[in-house]
């Protein structure tokens, strides 16, 4: 049976996955998040579900439904709009059941669900909590946030917490972030609740704000999402800085202890990568980003999200092959293929939103709670409201100097593209194989009520990236790019 093709995001359109933590489980990847509600007021509006995929077909992912209800966790504040259900992880227990780890604005604790397989219907188990009984986050210290779990070679298991930035009243709702780095507490495998040790508070040696100056740290602070994983006796804490629209890595030889900054993982704007400096001239919108490593089959790969809707909680799933050498990951770029582990082939229809890059005039910026304007500013987007079919997102809003990017298609034996298009846009678009090159064809467009094909022929051989630049007058959608050969 042929493999299905892999490309970002690599779960339908409609879904709103972001936060994604990957774990292989058998012959499976599973990948646990958060959920968002497009067009949501707020992150994390909707309820946990699961996707996941065979491990050598990364582009067959499988809808496994929802795992687990807000209103099943005994103390979930009334309030919904601010306390959402934040970024969870998971770990199988040493009895072989797999437990949830999670966070809900307002609880201020670390809640955990349990249920006999990766991907089935969890129920409510507890909260981690001391020796005493009292839950982590009742005895005044910083925020406990977005859970990480990770379970040693040896079976013990620890916990990993905490919220670096400190002027988010909403998500803090009266706690203290923390200042030192992310919080590490080893917890008793047999229960997989109680912290066995001690009653203080133990950070990790990855430091956030307040100790990070004048450190290696200083440029990528601690500020959430943690994750840890181990590769070749090497234990790599994964994390989102202060900047935000990146991911980030330390690496130790012990799992709470000894850690030293590793680099940057993946930026969901690609900014660190040769030529994109700053937020402004990053090659996508930004926004937070949240995720985890894997390693399948010698190769290894970074998930995390990226933004849509000119807003930051309309966030879908992206991942990437990265490399991995001497112990040492090296930025991944954004691309289309992503999980696909080569270029696209230049045959078939595409549908737009696969963009990895995405800029227009004014170039891009980072999204906040707010939607951006639409001036000068293309984005994607979706007809309709949330729900769980329907895939149809597209890019809109493309005006002039608007540039779309995709990265990478194999075009040997292509002979034309063919761009579907409704808008009242009148001009050209270039079609370049290199961001700042020279067009290797154009397509003029004119106005049309109703979806129309725009055809050219294009004789570009072998592997590169396609741009897409408009110029001219007017506003319009693209839907989709087909490749005739």
């Amino acid at each position: 049976m042929s493999k299905k093709l892999a490309f970002n995001p690599y779960m339908p359109s409609y879904e709103y996955v972001p936060d994604g933590e990957p774990h292989i489980f058998g012959d499976r990847v599973y990948v646990y998040g958060s959920h968002d509600r497009f067009n949501g007021l707020n992150f994390c509006l909707n309820n946990y579900v699961c996707w996941s995929a065979p491990i050598n077909d990364l582009g067959n992912w499988k809808y496994e439904g929802v795992i687990y209800r807000r209103e099943q966790d005994p103390k979930a504040p009334g309030l919904k709009i601010i306390n959402t259900m934040c970024a969870p992880d998971m770990v199988q227990g040493n009895d072989g059941r797999y437990y949830l780890y999670y966070f809900i604005g307002g609880e201020k604790m670390i809640s955990v669900a349990v249920c006999d397989t990766p991907a089935g219907k969890y129920e409510f188990y507890g909260f981690v909590k001391y020796k005493d009984g009292t839950p982590i986050g009742k005895k005044g210290g910083p925020l406990q946030f977005d859970p990480g779990v990770f379970k040693d070679d040896d079976g013990r298991l620890y916990l990993y917490s905490g919220f670096g930035f400190k002027a988010n009243p909403i998500i803090l709702q009266g706690s203290r972030s923390t200042t030192e780095g992310p919080m590490w507490f080893e917890l008793d495998p047999h229960d997989m609740l109680t912290v066995i040790s001690g009653d203080d508070i133990h950070y990790l040696d990855v430091y956030a704000r307040g100790k990070a100056k004048g450190t290696p740290y200083e440029k990528h602070p601690f500020a959430e999402a943690s994750s840890m994983r181990k590769f070749n006796g090497k234990y790599y804490f994964i994390y989102s800085s202060l900047n935000s629209h990146n991911l980030c890595y330390a690496v130790s030889d012990k799992p709470t202890s000894g850690f030293q900054f590793g680099g940057v993982l993946v930026s969901c704007g690609d900014i660190g990568l040769p030529g994109v400096n700053d937020i402004r001239h990053a090659h996508n919108f930004t926004g937070n980003t949240h995720g985890s490593l894997i390693e399948l089959n010698g190769k290894y790969y970074v998930f995390y999200h990226r933004h849509s809707n000119r807003k930051q909680s309309s966030r879908q799933a992206c991942a990437e092959q990265i490399k991995f050498i001497d112990g040492k990951f090296i930025q991944a770029e954004m691309t289309s293929c992503g999980l696909n582990d080569g270029p696209l082939p230049g045959r078939g229809t595409y549908p737009s939103y696969i963009a990895c890059n995405l800029w227009g005039k004014r170039g891009t910026r980072f999204y906040s709670m707010i939607p951006l304007t639409k001036r000068g500013y293309p984005y994607l987007t979706q007809d309709g409201k949330d729900r769980n079919s329907g895939e149809d997102q597209y890019i809109t809003n493309l005006a002039d100097q608007s540039v779309v990017g995709y990265k990478y298609f194999d075009l040997t034996n292509t002979k034309e593209i063919s761009l579907c298009i409704k808008g009242k846009a009148r001009g050209v678009i270039e079609i370049l194989n290199e961001e700042k090159g020279n067009p290797v064809a154009t397509i003029n467009i004119t106005p049309t009520k109703e979806k129309q094909q725009f055809i050219v022929s294009i004789n570009v051989k072998g592997v590169c990236p396609l741009y897409f630049k408009y110029k001219g007058k007017g506003r319009f959608s693209l839907y989709s790019l087909s490749f005739n050969n």
